[in-house]
């Protein structure tokens, strides 16, 4: 269906108030591959949540070290040589006591994993070292690619006694510099380890490998009639074990949550290579301290984790997605209060973006049309509806979409009729990091804000950078996080200086934390006193120090330098 017949059909719906049945709706198509299945022709545009790469790696279709040399090649004659580290420059010390990599190193590895498990060709190391915005490069000569947990166990052992740091890496997706060498750390990557344990068709719990790609999951899934409780852009390349070492946040947090609730156990390698099985099933365990919740959200540095067991919704039938326009940001914030009113338990998402965001997605995705073509507003609000009745949902979607609109909140809107439309409106959503990459240079702020005061700093940051770079304002409305963007045509010193520290000080004077969801990783290791007590801090640095008491595991990484050698 073109596009001006949904706007024509989506603009009566609005307008039409007394109709008793008018408003179009879209049911999920499961044999449709895009959003809700298999990503066709292997293009995945990342979201603002925890992002990945724009090509992505899908399953398990070619070898891992395929993919890897697939992805050297595609970055290849645009590498940056010299390291850059992506915030105000802080100049990072190899720690003094670690090893280097020598061909004894070279040959236990090889007897433990085989030869093809252990990369040392540029190739898949130029991939592996690099992260996929290229802001972060690294100088690992050594690419481990384990099967099973007692093979990490073995490999973490050795590189603890021989004081040889290490890097966990998954899908490589992160956007604070945390999946990649800072210097030449050993990359132990769990892709090879994908296979699913487990799976309860009657409480919906399933265990699988860390290696898993979340895409994979998300398909298997959906066979069994389940759903993930995590979506992010990057779900094609993503892997499980790093969305849960990162608490990966996503598009479906304002519905089900954190990972922190939906992971019900896991299994993690200590730095010594001990195991420590905590691989649970149980919704309800109050049996001491809940330590599955240290490697949630801790990136890799007090353990490796290698298996995770977690609680999957199941699948709703009806499915509804809406694309408003708003006249400013106050009626961005009262649509969402009547959402949460009116729509209840069947609203899914509530994200938003700016009209600096819209104009930046025509102008560089392509196949990418305004759903709202007659002119660009200032904000646009997304709305995702689930639930297991079509006509109750319906019915409630459009009684809501027309009180606000009689209400003065939107201005303009439209309703997705079939899946095709739906998955339109998300990939401008979606697609906006990608817009961003090929704008040029961008310097990316994942903030927690309440919401009330989210574009203030968006406002006040255009006020301070004037015409000397664009402000790009999008995120996760619904659980109080913007993706504060700042575009130029190239990275500056001068524009970063204005950017930073404000940045930081005016989250932190306004009670927010300057990592929402992509972690603290390299990028913000030195800030975390802007969202944590140094008393916070230091037991931070206590609890690191008794689980790896040498730093080897993901060195440089969430604590400040002055903590991280022991």
């Amino acid at each position: 269906m073109k596009m001006d017949r949904w706007r024509a059909s989506a603009r009566r719906i609005l307008k039409l108030s007394s109709r008793p049945n008018p408003a179009p709706r879209f049911t999920r198509d499961h044999s449709n591959p895009v959003r809700y299945g298999i990503v066709s022709s292997g293009l995945l545009h990342c979201s603002g949540g925890s992002c990945g790469g724009i090509r992505c790696y899908l399953g398990h279709k070619q070898s891992l070290s395929d993919h890897l040399q697939a992805r050297a090649f595609a970055l290849g004659a645009s590498l940056i040589q010299i390291r850059c580290f992506g915030s105000i420059a802080t100049k990072i010390q190899r720690n003094p006591k670690f090893a280097t990599i020598n061909s004894d190193d070279i040959r236990y590895f090889r007897d433990l994993l085989g030869e093809k498990n252990v990369k040392q060709d540029e190739d898949a190391l130029l991939a592996a070292n690099m992260d996929w915005m290229r802001k972060y490069k690294g100088s690992s000569k050594l690419l481990l690619l384990p099967r099973s947990t007692e093979e990490v166990s073995q490999i973490l052992k050795y590189c603890n006694s021989r004081c040889l740091g290490v890097v966990p890496q998954g899908g490589n997706t992160g956007l604070v510099g945390g999946s990649v060498p800072v210097f030449d750390e050993v990359i132990v990557n769990l892709g090879s380890m994908n296979k699913v344990i487990s799976f309860d068709e009657v409480s919906g719990i399933l265990v699988s490998e860390a290696g898993c790609i979340l895409e994979s999951l998300v398909n298997f899934l959906d066979n069994k009639g389940f759903i993930m409780p995590l979506d992010l852009g990057a779900k094609g390349s993503c892997q499980i074990g790093g969305n849960v070492s990162t608490n990966a946040g996503g598009l479906r947090l304002l519905r089900y949550g954190s990972l922190h609730a939906n992971v019900l156990g896991l299994e993690a390698v200590l730095a010594n290579g001990d195991v420590l099985d905590m691989l649970g099933t149980l919704r309800k365990d109050n049996t001491g301290y809940d330590l599955k919740h240290l490697f949630i959200g801790s990136e890799g540095s007090l353990g490796i984790v290698t298996k995770v067991s977690i609680l999957t919704p199941p699948k709703l039938s009806s499915v509804n997605v809406a694309f408003l326009a708003c006249t400013d940001y106050l009626s961005c914030q009262k649509l969402f209060l009547e959402a949460r009113r009116k729509l209840g338990e069947v609203l899914s998402a509530f994200e938003f973006l700016d009209e600096q965001a819209m104009d930046l997605a025509l102008n560089h995705l392509e196949g990418v049309r305004n759903p709202l073509p007659t002119a660009l507003h200032k904000f646009y609000v997304l709305i995702e509806t689930t639930g297991s009745d079509e006509q109750s949902d319906k019915e409630k979607l459009e009684a809501f979409l027309v009180h606000s609109l009689e209400g003065g909140l939107i201005s303009d809107g439209v309703v997705a009729q079939d899946i095709q439309q739906a998955s339109s409106v998300w990939n401008i959503r979606e697609g906006l990091p990608e817009a961003l990459m090929k704008a040029g240079a961008v310097y990316k702020y994942d903030l927690s804000i309440p919401v009330e005061k989210i574009y203030d700093i968006v406002e006040e940051m255009r006020n301070k950078l004037g015409h000397s770079a664009r402000v790009v304002a999008y995120g996760h409305l619904g659980d109080g996080n913007l993706h504060l963007n700042i575009s130029c045509p190239q990275y500056d010193d001068a524009v970063l200086a204005q950017i930073e520290p404000f940045v930081y000080e005016w989250t932190s004077k306004n009670r927010g934390s300057i990592s929402a969801e992509h972690g603290l990783g390299l990028m913000k290791a030195e800030k975390i006193f802007y969202s944590k007590s140094p008393a916070a801090v230091q037991l931070m640095a206590s609890v690191k120090n008794l689980l790896d008491p040498n730093h080897i595991l993901n060195p440089y990484k969430v604590l400040p330098q002055s903590l991280s050698f022991p």
